[in-house]
C-alpha cells in the first residue's frame, strides 16, 4: 500500500508518542497505520466546496434541565471505604512534597 510508512518512519513515530514497539509488532501496526493515511487521502480528496464547517454531527444538542437534586450518594461511598477522616474518604498521597 502506497500510504503505508517504511519501518524507520514507524519507528520515530513510536518514539515521538514514546511508545515502544517490538519487532513483531511491525507489520500489523505499518499496516493499521496505512489504512487510516489511506482513509485520510481519501478525505483529503472530497471536492468540500460551498460546505459550511460543521461542530458538532447534530444541528442542536439537547441539554437536560440544571436543577439541584439530592446527593445522597456520598453516605454509602464513604461508608465503603477502608480509610475516613472527618466524613470524608481518605486516599494515599499520591505527589511527594509539602502539602
Amino acid at each position: 500500500m502506497a500510504n503505508e510508512p517504511d519501518d524507520a518512519e514507524l519507528q520515530r513515530i513510536a518514539r515521538l508518542a514514546r511508545i515502544r514497539l517490538e519487532d513483531d509488532e511491525v507489520p500489523r501496526l505499518r499496516a493499521d497505520l496505512g489504512r487510516v493515511l489511506a482513509l485520510v487521502s481519501e478525505l483529503e480528496a472530497l471536492d468540500l466546496e460551498g460546505v459550511e464547517p460543521m461542530f458538532h454531527a447534530r444541528p442542536r444538542c439537547p441539554l437536560r434541565a440544571d436543577e439541584v437534586r439530592a446527593g445522597a450518594v456520598a453516605a454509602p461511598i464513604v461508608a465503603a471505604a477502608p480509610k475516613v477522616v472527618d466524613g470524608s474518604v481518605a486516599v494515599p498521597r499520591v505527589f511527594e512534597g509539602e502539602r
